[in-house]
């Protein structure tokens, strides 16, 4: 009880055993991911971050037919990339030791001339997309220490000159025109973006879809020579759509929408002419659309490389897209598809051994809240016929989403027996404004009871044996999963908490002040909803969670500090609640090392087993 397990691939140290948590055979994880690709001017080239060194690194291709190279970009984890249109640079972002402040580098594609030129100190940094033409621009943004004193610029990586954009807090800069006289700058918290026009010429900005509390809008790009402005918002409107304006103001018109999908992502082609759109649809699967932005004509690519896709960049022509795919039984991957034809083929590879894909074909269940809000989530069943032993997975955000994509735990509990349920209650993404902002503030208890309607859906359809019931989470489903088993403590067996809040008020203490400024629209003001956000830590309800509980966490995690994880273990070896905790010291709010992920699925699936699967 209350063994504390420390990372074995950090500093030497060793690593307590226990029956509990002896090793079992080695976890089905695929040993390699790739992302982020970004493509040089004439397309020959590519770019991208993979973990196949074991943690991620800025790999680049030269060639077709060449050789992928890491570059040496130190010891941080890489996070992004994109290459400038002028084929002169590369700019990536990086997160030391895994924490959620971010730096911004730059250097040559071959190496060389590296530098870091935001970020620094307590700052975090972020860039958007280099401005098109024969001398590319950065848009860079950052967030200080006091989040009201962040600014965005854009930055010529030559000279080190920097021109201002904007100040305040919350910012990101998306874009400039090539001519640097137009910038595009996003402003605001999380489901309460907005987006100006900012003419560099006298420092005046405009919004396009004013500031309101009822939308957002988030991504912006300039098209057709920088004369046009497109946005994704769903201000106006339940599910989000690509609407257009002119850089000069005007009216606002609709580009592209769907009554059965939100747009996700979008990226525009060096030349201005074509842009690709990302669809989520159908519970979190992705289609992909490609626009011809003068015309508006819009064409769906049908025979996409996997269920779901990321990471979009269009060539200079708009003839080639890269993305990220991913599917159940196959990994994150880069592919190319062209924009013509429809074809794809991979630009990176996975490992030459990749599990069987028999045990990871997931079903989408729809299930009614107590309220009677329509509800959804993925079942990945193990073999077998009756009600069994189930884990009920909570994803983070609140407004991420749970899709259809490659997930090594959820792959090894269904090996051994154990079926997994992923829920999008609430709060999540992928469903609509109003969907998306249902949890928000004291909204937040009907999403708890989501957890519990969850819980008898699975029983009443005869796919969970009661008693037999855990619950996890990471991040916000951390604290969600913390909630539930103190809540409800007589529906959940065993319960698994990775970096998870347990009191919102020392995490709105704690963390990153852009972070916290950015969660006051979801989770309420730390000052103003003081006895609410009391009402809902789950610290003060500790009494109550009598469950086995796993706490996992990493040590440079700022997004969530460590201090909530300690809290948690201390409250329940006081009440002698079976614990143990696993402590990351070479991580942060998420494991990126390849070698962590291993040990991680392990231990969690020897935990979970140990619980709802007893010999």
């Amino acid at each position: 009880m209350g063994m504390r397990t420390v990372n074995p691939m950090a500093d030497g140290a060793a690593v307590p055993t226990s029956a509990a948590l002896a090793p079992a055979a080695q976890p089905a994880v695929a040993t390699t991911a790739n992302w982020s690709a970004t493509q040089s001017p004439d397309g020959r080239a590519v770019a991208f971050v993979s973990d196949r060194s074991g943690e991620p690194r800025l790999w680049v291709r030269h060639s077709p037919d060449g050789v992928a190279q890491m570059l040496g970009v130190g010891s941080h984890p890489v996070t992004s990339v994109a290459w400038s249109s002028d084929g002169e640079w590369l700019a990536y972002a990086v997160t030391p030791g895994g924490a959620a402040r971010s730096e911004v580098w730059v250097m040559r594609p071959a190496g060389g001339d590296q530098r870091r030129v935001a970020g620094f100190g307590n700052c975090s940094a972020t860039f958007g997309s280099w401005t098109r033409g024969s001398t590319s621009w950065l848009p860079v943004a950052e967030s200080a220490s006091q989040w009201t004193e962040g600014n965005a610029y854009l930055l010529d990586p030559a000279a080190g000159l920097r021109v201002p954009l904007a100040r305040g807090g919350l910012l990101r800069a998306l874009d400039a025109t090539s001519d640097h006289r137009w910038a595009l700058v996003r402003h605001g918290p999380r489901t309460a973006r907005w987006v100006e026009v900012v003419d560099l010429a006298d420092g005046t900005s405009t919004a396009p879809i004013p500031r309101t509390a009822a939308g957002s809008t988030d991504i912006a790009h300039f098209a057709l020579g920088g004369t046009t402005v497109l946005l994704r918002t769903d201000v106006g409107r339940d599910l989000a759509a690509l609407v257009a304006t002119t850089t000069t103001g005007g009216d606002v018109a609709v580009v592209a929408e769907r009554d059965d999908a939100e747009l996700e992502d979008f990226t525009v082609s060096g030349d201005g002419r074509t842009a690709a759109l990302l669809w989520n649809v159908d519970g979190g699967r992705s289609e992909a659309s490609v626009l011809d932005i003068a015309s508006g004509e819009l064409r769906r690519l049908a025979r996409l490389p996997g269920d779901v896709l990321s990471w979009c960049e269009l060539s200079a022509d708009g003839t080639r897209l890269l993305v990220t795919a991913q599917a159940p039984s196959r990994p994150r991957n880069i592919w190319a598809i062209d924009t013509i034809t429809g074809a794809s083929q991979p630009v990176t590879y996975g490992p030459p051994r990749v599990v069987p894909a028999a045990p990871v074909s997931p079903e989408l269940h729809r299930f009614a809240a107590e309220d009677g809000l329509a509800l959804s989530g993925w079942l990945y069943r193990a073999s077998g016929t009756g009600p069994g032993p189930v884990l009920l997975y909570l994803h983070g955000g609140p407004e991420a989403q749970d899709r259809p994509v490659f997930n090594p735990l959820y792959r090894e509990l269904v090996t051994r027996g154990l079926t997994v349920f992923a829920p999008n209650v609430r709060g999540s993404s992928g469903f609509g404004r109003t969907f998306v902002n249902a949890d928000n503030v004291s909204k937040r208890f009907a999403a708890i009871t989501d957890v519990r309607a969850a819980v008898g859906y699975l029983v009443d359809a005869g796919i969970a044996e009661a008693g037999r019931i855990g619950c996890m989470g990471r991040s916000y489903g951390g604290y969600l999963t913390l909630v539930a088993l103190s809540w409800y403590p007589d529906l959940f067996a065993v319960g698994v908490d990775v970096c998870g809040m347990v009191d919102l008020e020392t995490f709105y203490s704690h963390t990153e002040p852009w972070i916290a400024a950015a969660a006051i629209s979801k989770y309420g003001d730390p000052e103003r909803d003081a006895e609410l956000l009391r009402e809902l830590s789950p610290i003060h309800r500790i009494d109550d969670l009598r469950a086995p509980l796993l706490v996992v966490h990493g040590a440079h995690d700022t997004n969530v500090p460590l201090h909530e994880a300690e809290q948690v273990v201390a409250a329940l070896e006081a009440r002698r609640v079976p614990c143990e905790f696993v402590l990351f010291r070479d991580e942060g709010h998420s494991i990126l090392k390849t070698a962590n992920r291993a040990f991680f699925v392990r231990t969690v699936a020897d935990w979970l087993t140990q619980h709802l699967t007893p010999a």
